[in-house]
């Protein structure tokens, strides 16, 4: 029987985010709160404890993790969730607490696809006038201005809450979650009779159908790369990676409750 010891704080509302709580809440002797950002109206609710909302930068969220005497801080959000994941590190530095980041692997191109990797939304749309003019943008409902001001340009914008403007002038809203079937984003794709699928290197399987309706359909598709890690932060691809941490760190072990610090 695996038992536990001390408090450990995921960040995220991810799939992973939700598997990870799901494996540590029925833990003996381990509490587990998952920290959610408060963006999205109705989301799915992970096992454990749950607080809502920001911590006010790196310095309010290292006072709330000494405070709770939090052991260990894993930090599951999404990989374009930059600032929560460097404020995290500065935190869990402050505190002296150890911090592992939960990262999906990211996708990776197969024979057949018509892929263009850019740093940025700006660098996405600075480059599709040259691919496209019917437009399927799934990056999310953040960042959209950085396509508002491309004329002629006709876009399709999937996101699970209202983006927030300025938006592109003709914009056809969707609000829809995954996951998603091939088929299904092969029906969507022609409907729309888009041309261009623009999207980030999110990773995973709920979002991933997109790429192979492109491939199929012979779309070209913008992928914009992932921010890095913070320096020093040690990396793990899955929810197994962070229970042999845990393990390491001696907040689980066999039997007997452990030395999480």
């Amino acid at each position: 029987m695996i038992t536990g010891t001390g408090h450990v704080l995921i960040l995220g509302g991810t799939t992973e985010a939700r598997q990870l709580a799901r494996t540590l809440a029925p833990v003996p002797s381990l509490r587990v709160t998952t920290s959610l950002a408060g963006r999205v109206t109705q989301p799915r609710m992970p096992d454990g404890e749950i607080r809502v909302g920001g911590f006010g930068g790196p310095g309010p969220m290292a006072a709330w993790l000494s405070e709770h005497r939090v052991a260990g801080v894993i930090d599951a959000t999404h990989p374009f969730a930059a600032l929560i994941s460097a404020n995290a590190a500065i935190a869990a530095a402050a505190a002296g607490i150890p911090l592992v980041a939960l990262r999906r692997p990211g996708w990776q191109p197969v024979p057949g696809d018509r892929w263009h990797h850019v740093d940025d939304l700006g660098a996405a749309a600075a480059l599709l006038p040259a691919l496209g003019r019917r437009v399927f943008l799934t990056t999310g409902r953040l960042g959209l201005a950085a396509f508002a001001g491309l004329e002629g340009l006709h876009f399709l914008v999937r996101s699970v809450e209202p983006p927030e403007p300025p938006l592109p002038r003709h914009t056809r809203l969707l609000l829809d979650r995954g996951p998603y079937t091939v088929e299904g984003e092969k029906e969507l794709l022609r409907a729309y009779a888009s041309d261009v699928l623009v999207t980030k290197d999110s990773g995973g399987p709920a979002t991933a159908a997109k790429l192979t309706a492109a491939r199929e359909l012979g779309l070209p598709v913008v992928v914009v790369r992932r921010p890095p890690t913070p320096p020093g932060v040690r990396t793990v691809p899955d929810v197994a990676g962070v229970v042999a941490e845990l393990e390491r760190l001696g907040c689980l072990s066999p039997g007997a409750a452990g030395t999480c610090p």
